[in-house]
């Protein structure tokens, strides 16, 4: 089957899965901690590594009609949130593309610097 290539974004907070800790985002890709999912309070990332999806599917939620997929930690197989690939109502139109992760379903670790933020010039 082979070796599962795994990337790590890097940073001083980091986001893990609560299952394996394979790291999946960071601080800096958070956009808003004001969503909820399945199992309570849940954050939406700009980019998030280390996922499967699962085929599209359509849900209608708080928030309208949106097409979303699951999405899974490409190590372990946990079920951490969704992704939005398309929303029909033009204000929620920001959210595609984006992933939410469920607080419960992730932990949050120290990071390290970068090197370009220790280098001095």
């Amino acid at each position: 089957m082979g070796r599962i290539f795994l990337e790590h974004l890097g940073g001083l907070k980091l986001f893990n899965c609560a299952q394996c800790h394979t790291n999946l985002t960071n601080r800096s890709q958070l956009i808003s901690t004001r969503f909820t999912g399945a199992t309570g309070r849940a954050y939406l990332f700009k980019r998030v590594v280390n996922l499967t999806f699962s085929n599209i599917q359509e849900r209608v939620m708080l928030t309208g009609r949106h097409m979303v997929r699951d999405v899974m930690c490409k190590n372990c197989g946990a079920k951490l949130g969704w992704m939005y690939e398309f929303a029909t109502e033009e204000s929620q139109k920001y959210k595609e593309g984006r992933v939410i992760l469920e607080y419960a379903l992730i932990t949050e670790a120290e990071g390290f610097p970068s090197e370009a933020a220790t280098t001095s010039h």
